[in-house]
């Protein structure tokens, strides 16, 4: 949680403040950036270093009727969304390293392996706006009125989106439900 007083301090002029502010913030622009942004770490470090550089030159359009949080990631995902339309998504297939624990086997380790990049790839097929609530919600762990604050549209149009979002995944994510993996 970011502190008011922080960001009244940045909003006046305390350059330290500011640079304070915006290192808390970092890590969150980040992680947005990246599963918005189809888990491409180069472009979510650009649209990081876009968003950290667009709040430095803002901060003081920051008014308090908004969450700061809000206000940061409705900037943030304007900037992904932006990137995103430039480039149209493809699926990331990184490669990544397992860590087997001692206490569970192999094969649950390479089963949950493969569920959490299938769950990652279908969030990546989800449509643009659907998957940028997906992320908010779920990811981010926003309510459903930050949600809407940050994306600027009404309610109703979150829940609608993340109840037919949940329904895309579940469809694509069927072979789970049926104890199945892919393969």
């Amino acid at each position: 949680m970011i502190e008011q007083g922080l960001i009244r301090a940045a909003q006046s002029g305390d350059r330290e403040a500011l640079i304070t502010l915006l290192r808390e913030i970092e890590p969150y622009v980040y992680r947005t950036a990246y599963y918005l942004l189809n888990h491409n770490e180069q472009d979510a470090m650009d649209a990081s270093q876009e968003a950290l550089i667009r709040i430095y030159s803002k901060i003081n359009s920051y008014e308090e009727k908004a969450q700061f949080k809000t206000w940061v990631q409705r900037i943030v995902t304007n900037i992904c969304i932006d990137k995103f339309r430039r480039a149209r998504p493809t699926v990331s297939i990184d490669e990544h390293d397992l860590v087997f624990l001692g206490d569970q086997s192999v094969e649950k380790e390479v089963l949950s392996a493969y569920a959490a990049q299938d769950i990652r790839e279908a969030i990546d097929r989800l449509p643009e706006h659907h998957r940028t609530v997906v992320v908010l919600r779920y990811l981010q762990d926003f309510s459903y009125n930050e949600i809407a604050d940050s994306l600027d549209i009404p309610l109703n149009t979150v829940k609608s989106y993340l109840f037919r979002a949940r329904q895309q995944l579940q469809t694509m994510l069927q072979d789970y439900e049926k104890g199945g993996v892919r393969g």
